[in-house]
């Protein structure tokens, strides 16, 4: 799509959601979809992820399969959007990053972004004394919003946005009556401020403005019954009295200050230009007024003598190491030092910074180096802030009543900027409206580190711009970022570079490159975090006589427990300690989950997996999930997987082993195997209904497997649980649930092989061969022995493929089992074809079609018949083997077995293929193709591809010979099979004009 038509779109958020392309209204879709749209608008040129856009959406309660609801929202935005970007251009708008999505910011004109840069605009015309241009531009920007915003548009995120948007539109209104007030238009402005005190009585800034334009109208006594009006409201609905700005313009009124009777001429209504909250007209500022005591409490709460600059920033850690992309990331939210915007793009941009104070929230787990970070930005940057720094550390994680409230925080503020002590009110409300006020006019760095929550820092943050506020958290404060459009950086751990790094700073170059390999291992076994790399470096420093490799095998004797990591009795060092603190402040339910998360092998997690463990309903195990994320406890790593830090797992293992009995320990991790059991076969009989199973007893536990309504479903869990199912046969081999062990391995199998994950197939099924060997169970040895044997035949390793199959026939002929006898019959073809004895090919597969009519399973009759179809391939008979495999193809048909009739359209394309017949071949195999990509099996779909293109070729058609092999590429890529360095070379060769023969295609 071209430039110009990138920017055609514009879009309305200040009233009902509306869109325009060039002056055609376009139609946004459902409720749900236009929420989508407004989040990504609001956020433009931010990622968002689907996470993200799923609790927006419905908050805590999402409808089943929401990710997937997301996707298809983004995809009909994208085709409204981008109506005729040809198919396969990438968007151009609405573009994907990460597991995220992002709304370009340069391609779409948005009437927020217009309202602000005209406020901001209008700023600047106030700082240059230019009060007319100023109220032409705020009267144009107030002519911009509709009430409410967003109308119709629901979800959590719209309501917060729109509670944001209402005050925007009320700040707004506040400037733009105070420059008309300034401007000598009090007569004009007092009906719409009696109407704007009515509608926010709360509101003391309107108060203010009020109260001043009836003086300058002569009526004195009014101005003086809507103070005591609004004091009286102050004090029954919220038990406080009236801000010191709102005291001293009363008392201002009570003296009859003449310098209240007219505006100034200058009009700089607007205070500071890099004010984002309208601040007191000059004419009202009382800050250099003589103090006049009230009746009820001292004079208005003056500064200490001259404008204090406090200087609060902790020291910096000398020795600071890494996060140098994290620093270029929270850079970019300081702008540069330009007075005033040039261009429109510019005034756009100014826009998003000049209307409101800068807030960066860095969160992560315990240990991963937040305070370390945000001390050492903050001392980078202090320069900036000519006005100083604060610093609290809000203990908001610290175990015990130690946590610091908000209002103690804001007195050491008050009394830092340099406010009396007995001068501080009382009650949070006022304590944070004078802290706003001393704030108006200063550029400050403030560092609230620790935080618990959002609202345990919002008294904190400054109402005037100008300022930066660094926030530290375990927890994702996402109201913050929601409400404030903080931006947030979740901090993960160090590279193993960074982590050497930290090592040589801490311990020396000389002593790190004397024993490279021990310090390699120390990063890895302190799994890159960063407190515990500090703990291993103190304890090394404090010992310089210590081999690094001693240390070492020091951790590696501890790992799985956390007694490596303690420092002494140092608060902060001990990282049994540290996780402790935001364990304790978990809720029950939610640490009874993370204690039995503890006895997943890992790598990662499914929700589904922790309602098994949990027994608990799925909603209410994911908000558990949500309070352990939130809490930086697990890491959510794609939507609805997560995972822990290695010193987490060993701390919840710790806590798991010591606070439930053996028992429990024990129902626990039988609920987890039960799981995978029935969730493993289930998946197996939804693939292929049609083969061949073995009997399950009924589950020991309460845990219920997944169900699966197709096969892309189902090849997506296997693929989505692969590395875990690999783990956890070992693990039950390990533990002594020998039956789940290799009946779980039975259900892999052939989907593993599918799939290509032959390596893990191999350590699957070792596993299984020893639990069935524990057991004295001999199908389950010998289902074992046929699956290693056919892997070692995939290696090419004949001789002991032929070995272990040997054994498995024996075994299932004594135990009678006449499918384990088919199965191996097969196999044992199989491995005949592979070393060209075709003859005994044909009778393995001659006694496994016997064995399959006796049964009367006539899908085991038709791959027999398929198998033999490829063997006579092989023997150069190409129409007796297309006589076998049509065959096959009907008696699949007729049982509606899709697998086993792609495989077998394919063996007639091959047929076809070596008959010289390349279009009925190129029919058959594009055949294949629908049905396996009807079932998600991308790799045998990308076997086909290759068919195809070979075909394609062969017929002279190499233009659709390389689109045929560039799909089976990228499928054979995105899997990791070795196969795609075949088709890279044949798509080479394709390009250099190598016409090569016309043999078969490869198989």
């Amino acid at each position: 799509m071209a430039e110009n038509e990138l920017k055609a779109y514009k879009f309305s958020l200040l009233g009902p959601l509306r869109a325009w392309r060039g002056t055609e209204e376009v139609a946004l879709g459902s409720p749900q979809q236009r929420a989508v749209l407004a989040m990504l608008l609001l956020r433009r040129g931010h990622t968002v992820g689907v996470a993200d856009l799923v609790d927006g959406v419905w908050g805590t309660e999402p409808p089943q399969g929401a990710v997937s609801v997301v996707r298809t929202y983004v995809s009909r935005l994208r085709k409204l959007l981008e109506p005729v970007r040809p198919p396969g251009q990438s968007p151009g708008i609405l573009l994907s990053i990460g597991d995220g999505y992002v709304m370009a910011s340069d391609t779409v004109a948005c009437d927020v972004t217009a309202n602000d840069a005209a406020v901001a605009q209008a700023k600047h015309h106030l700082a240059a004394g230019e009060g007319e241009l100023a109220l032409r531009l705020l009267n144009t920007a107030m002519a911009t919003w509709g009430t409410p915003a967003l109308a119709g548009v629901p979800g959590p995120y719209a309501e917060s946005a729109r509670t944001d948007l209402a005050e925007r539109r009320l700040g707004t209104m506040e400037l733009k009556l105070r420059v008309e007030l300034e401007l000598g238009g009090h007569e004009a402005v007092v009906a719409e401020l009696l109407a704007l005190r009515d509608a926010h009585p709360l509101r003391e800034s309107v108060s203010e403005l009020l109260l001043v334009a009836l003086y300058r109208c002569g009526r004195q006594a009014e101005a003086l019954e809507a103070y005591a009006r609004t004091r009286r409201t102050l004090v029954d609905e919220l038990g406080i009295e009236p801000g010191p700005s709102l005291r001293a313009l009363h008392a201002r009124l009570l003296a009859g200050d003449p310098a209240l009777a007219q505006p100034i001429p200058s009009a700089r209504a607007g205070g500071d230009e890099d004010g984002d909250t309208p601040g007191t007209p000059d004419t009202l500022d009382t800050s250099d007024a003589t103090p006049r005591p009230e009746p009820d409490g001292p004079g208005s709460p003056a500064r200490r003598g001259d404008k204090v600059r406090p200087s609060q920033l902790p020291a910096d850690l000398v020795t600071f190491t890494g996060r140098r992309s994290e620093l270029v990331r929270v850079a970019a939210l300081l702008p540069d030092d330009d007075p005033a915007p040039a261009t429109t793009a510019d005034t756009e941009n100014a826009a998003t910074t000049a209307t409101s104070t800068a807030i960066a929230v860095i969160d992560g787990m315990a240990g991963a180096g937040k305070t370390t970070l945000a001390v050492h930005w903050a001392h980078r940057i202090a320069h900036r802030f000519p006005d100083g720094s604060l610093y609290v550390n809000l203990r908001g994680w610290d175990p015990g009543a130690s946590r610091m409230n908000s209002g103690e925080a804001l007195e050491r503020f008050l009394v830092a900027l340099g406010v009396a002590p007995h001068a501080v009110p009382e009650g949070l409300d006022a304590q944070a409206a004078l802290y706003r006020s001393v704030l108006s006019d200063r550029r400050m760095l403030i560092v609230l580190d620790n935080a618990r929550d959002t609202e345990h820092i919002q008294p904190l943050l400054p109402g005037a711009s100008g300022c930066l506020v660094i926030v530290t958290s375990r927890s994702r404060l996402s109201g913050l970022v929601a409400r404030h459009g903080a931006h947030p950086l979740t901090l993960g751990l160090l590279s193993a570079e960074e982590s050497r790094e930290l090592l040589t700073r801490r311990l020396g170059s000389a002593r790190v490159d004397a024993e490279p390999e021990a310090a390699d291992a120390i990063v890895d076994l302190c799994a890159r975090l960063p407190l515990a790399l500090a703990i291993v470096a103190a304890r090394a420093a404090h010992h310089p006589g210590f081999r690094l490799a001693d240390i070492a095998a020091e951790l590696r004797s501890d790992h799985g427990s956390l007694d490596a990591f303690a420092a002494g009795q140092e608060a902060g060092s001990d990282a049994r300690a540290v996780f402790s603190w935001s364990y304790n402040a978990l809720s029950p339910e939610a640490a009874g989950l993370f204690r039995r998360l503890s006895v997943h092998p890992g790598p990662d997690v499914s929700t589904a997996v922790a309602v098994a463990l949990a027994g608990m309903p799925r909603r209410q195990v994911r908000a558990l999930l949500t309070e352990l994320t939130g809490a930086s406890l697990l890491m959510e790593r794609v939507p609805g997987r997560f995972v822990f830090h290695d010193l987490l797992r060993a701390y919840a293992h710790e806590l798991i082993t010591n606070q439930h009995s053996m028992y429990e320990r024990d129902t626990t991790v039988l609920r987890l195997f039960d799981h995978y059991l029935h969730t493993a076969h289930q998946a197996s009989a939804v693939l292929d209904p049609f083969r061949e199973t073995i009997s399950l007893s009924p589950g020991r536990s309460d845990s219920v497997p997944l169900r699966f309504n197709d096969g892309k479903q189902a090849t997506a869990w296997l693929r989505a649980e692969r590395h875990v199912l690999r783990s956890l046969v070992e693990y039950a081999a390990d533990d002594g649930h020998h039956n789940h062990a290799w009946r779980t391995a039975y259900a892999l199998d052939l989907y593993f092989d599918r799939l290509g994950y032959r390596h893990d197939l191999m350590e699957i099924n070792k596993a299984a061969l020893r639990a069935a060997r524990a057991l004295g169970d001999p199908v389950g040895q010998a289902h074992a022995l046929r699956s290693l044997g056919f892997g070692h035949t995939r290696f090419g390793h004949t001789d002991e493929a032929l070995r272990l199959l040997s054994r498995a026939l024996g075994l299932f002929q004594q135990a009678g089992d006449a499918f384990g006898q088919a199965r191996t019959h097969r196999c044992l073809a199989y491995l005949a074809n592979e070393t060209g004895r075709y003859d005994d090919s044909l009778d393995h597969y001659d006694q496994a079609g016997e064995l399959y009519r006796s049964l009367g399973h006539h899908g085991g009759e038709a791959s027999v018949l398929n198998e033999i179809g490829w063997t006579y391939i092989l023997l150069g008979d190409a129409e007796r083997a297309l006589e076998h495999c049509e065959k096959s193809v009907s008696l699949h048909q007729e049982a509606a077995d899709l697998n086993g009739e792609a495989s077998a359209q394919d063996s007639v394309g091959y047929a076809h293929h070596h008959l010289g017949r390349y279009d009925a071949a190129v029919r058959r195999f594009e055949l294949a193709v629908e049905l396996y990509q009807e079932l998600g099996n991308g790799y045998l779909e990308a076997d086909t591809l290759r068919h195809l293109g070979d075909s394609h070729r062969a017929a002279g058609d190499h233009g659709s010979a390389r689109t045929a092999w560039a799909a089976a590429l990228a499928l054979l890529e995105e899997g990791g099979h070795t196969e795609a360095d075949e088709v890279r070379q044949s798509l080479r060769e394709l390009a250099q004009g190598d016409e090569g023969d016309e043999g078969g295609p490869h198989r």
